[in-house]
């Protein structure tokens, strides 16, 4: 969870918020970090990445306007730096959408900053997912469908407490995205029928949830996704006994995290092509052209045709 990385942001960016509330609105001159998903009236709702900010439109459809703080499918969100914009955004927001569990700490550093008295939804906490035999919580939650199903349901209420006027649209809007998710989780449960079992590797924790729920054993050590997560040099005895476990045929897939890539992780990836071990690209936003079904549903494809 790069807690190290995210305790120096939070520090910075409270510096940011004071700076912020001491010049005002808009005459800060920073690049807006934020892209608006849809703009109508109504609810004000800012979402820590555009996947949730994707999940919010699917229920609040145009009845609110939408604002993802992370929006590059090319940028690193850990290396995520917040602006003056961010500050006002959140300042003004009815609703919060973030992720939680030490992953992006720079949104609630800044809403105690700007006082503000947002409704906001924490994803992990949402989740009910706890560390368990001494290891870190995951905290990609995103990559769980329980949880983004569980999630949408407190986004209708907190849409409907914010406008009641259309709690209506929001759980009609709801209901046909839970139902987008009961087939993603369709596919997941072929993929274990069909292939449960199977060894598989990652770069990085961030699709785990979902390989699980393909019924896929993560075999990787875990000293070497842990090292790659928190940005430090991976021991030269783990990256061996990673790489084995491509030249040793031990894995069917290899998930590979396009946003953090790296010289251990490109020796990982070259190991994986040169052993005809299949290759399933992740990322941590949302690739560009797609909302949350696609993106899940081409992750799902994707592991589908490596393992095939």
């Amino acid at each position: 969870m790069r807690h190290e990385r995210a305790g120096l942001v939070g520090a910075a960016l409270l510096s940011i918020a004071l700076l912020a509330s001491a010049c005002g609105h808009g005459a800060d001159g920073a690049a807006p970090a934020a892209a608006r998903e849809s703009a109508a009236g109504g609810v004000s709702v800012v979402a820590s990445t555009n996947v949730y900010g994707d999940i919010v439109r699917q229920v609040a459809g145009d009845r609110a306007t939408v604002t993802s703080i992370i929006s590059d499918p090319a940028a690193d969100p850990h290396s995520y730096e917040a602006n003056t914009r961010t500050q006002l955004d959140l300042s003004r927001a009815d609703v919060v959408v973030e992720n939680g569990g030490g992953y992006d700490d720079f949104v609630d550093t800044m809403l105690e900053a700007a006082g503000s008295d947002a409704t906001v939804l924490n994803a992990v906490d949402i989740s009910g997912r706890k560390a368990t035999g001494g290891a870190e919580l995951n905290e990609h939650v995103w990559y769980d469908l329980p949880t983004v199903s569980t999630l949408t349901d407190r986004i209708v209420g907190a849409l409907s407490a914010a406008d009641p006027g259309d709690a209506d649209t929001f759980s009609t809007n709801a209901a046909v995205f839970k139902q987008k998710l009961r087939d993603l989780a369709d596919t997941a449960a072929s993929i274990r029928a069909d292939s449960g079992g199977n060894a598989v590797a990652v770069t990085e924790p961030v699709p785990l949830y979902l390989l699980e729920a393909c019924g896929l054993v993560n075999k990787t050590p875990g000293a070497f996704s842990e090292a790659i997560e928190e940005g430090t040099d991976v021991p030269a005895a783990v990256l061996h006994e990673t790489l084995g476990l491509f030249t040793g045929k031990q894995v069917k897939l290899l998930a590979y995290n396009e946003q953090t890539a790296g010289p251990e992780t490109e020796k990982v990836l070259r190991a994986a092509r040169d052993n005809r071990v299949g290759v399933v690209p992740v990322t941590e936003t949302l690739p560009a052209g797609k909302d949350y079904v696609t993106w899940m549903g081409a992750n799902l494809a994707a592991i589908k045709s490596a393992l095939g």
